[in-house]
Order: structure tokens, then sequence, then C-alpha cells
């Protein structure tokens, strides 16, 4: 069996400092043996990882589109951010990846898919990511969850880790896989360990984001 942690950052994020052997190290000391590594804007980092790491590694990225983020599973190479959804979507699927959404219906965060938008791309959609460690409170953090369940999507989950000691904080347990089709097919055997990290994490992404822009 895997736990796999399917929302993961690199330091190759502007708000992310987790270098790929911290990744590694963190990972083997607690058993998470599969990443989805999702850098913003960039499949450079989870390429690098998956030809050192000594676990399974899915190549993806958070792609920034003017209604919100979406998340590229299964990539073999960057999709520039700024560009449409329906736009992100097509060079996806020119990649054969799959179509995750991250955190949607998060209103604390600028990035997250809302309302119509979301409808409006909603029949391309194959994942939608029913639990995020770091969706602050105060909100309804089921309607993902709901929404997933409603129209038959497939669910994931991750710790959207941008420090080192949040990586594992949620996961999946299921079945090993080989390949896109049989990622779908496990996914759905697998079972979510829901935690959630303290809220003060945000403060590390945005000391890196700053750190990194007067670098």
């Amino acid at each position: 069996m895997l736990k796999a942690d399917l929302h993961v950052h690199s330091r190759y994020s502007p708000d992310s400092d987790n270098s790929l052997d911290d990744i590694i190290q963190r990972c083997l000391k607690i058993g998470i043996n599969c990443l989805a590594v999702c850098d913003h804007g960039t499949t450079e980092g989870a390429l690098k990882l998956q030809a050192i790491a000594p676990f399974k590694i899915i190549v993806a990225e958070e792609i920034l589109t003017p209604h919100g983020e979406i998340m590229g599973m299964f990539l073999q190479e960057t999709i520039p951010s700024l560009i449409t959804p329906e736009e992100a979507i097509k060079r996806i699927r020119e990649q054969e990846g799959l179509v995750c959404i991250p955190h949607p219906f998060d209103r604390f965060r600028s990035s997250a898919y809302q309302g119509i938008n979301l409808e409006a791309i909603k029949e391309e959609i194959d994942i939608i990511e029913v639990h995020n460690a770091r969706t602050l409170p105060f909100q309804n953090r089921k309607q993902a969850l709901e929404y997933a369940e409603r129209n038959n999507f497939m669910q994931s989950a991750g710790s959207d880790a941008h420090t080192i000691s949040e990586i594992g904080v949620s996961f999946i347990e299921m079945p090993d896989f080989n390949g896109k089709e049989d990622f779908l097919i496990t996914l759905e055997q697998g079972k979510i360990t829901r935690r959630s990290s303290n809220p003060l994490v945000h403060f590390f992404s945005i000391k890196n984001k700053i750190m990194k822009r007067f670098k």
C-alpha cells in the first residue's frame, strides 16, 4: 500500500523553501512513499525529484488562470501560468495528464476555484481535492467533498506542504499503481487521513515569497 501525499511544494515554488533532499528525508522518516509535487508555475522541481527519489513521484503543477488554479498531474513539461482555464486544460490533455482542482471553494485563497467558474469547466475535471491540510477554519470544509460526491469525481487529498514539517499531515492510503489510468482506479479505493496544519504555516509562505523576491 502507498501512503500518498498528493499536494506538495518544493523550493521551485516562489513561496516554499523545501529542498529536494529534505523532502526525500522527511518522507523516508514518516513513511510517505508517494508524492504529487505540484509547484506553482513549473514542473522543474518535480521532474528533478522524480529522477532521484527512492519512491513514487507524480509530476504535477499548479497552473494559475484568471479564475483560479488548476492542477495538472502526470505531466512531462511545464505549462505557463496566466493562460485561460480552457487553454490550461487543453495543454494538460496534450500531455495526456489529469485535471485536478486543488482547494476549491476556499474563501481565504484568491487562487481557489469558486462557483460559476468551476461549473464552466466541470465537464473537463477528473479529480477534486476534497481535503487540503492548509484550508483555514471558519468555513465549510465539507463543500469540496459534497461537490465531488454530487458530480461523481475522483477525490484526492494532500498537505499542500510549503514547509518540510507539513509533508504527510494529510495523505491517502491507496494501492500501488502504474500510470495514469491505474492511478484513477486505485485512487477510488483510497482512504483519506484528514488532518489540518497549524494556520501559522501560511506566514512561512509569505516570508519565503518576500525573501526570494529580494534575492
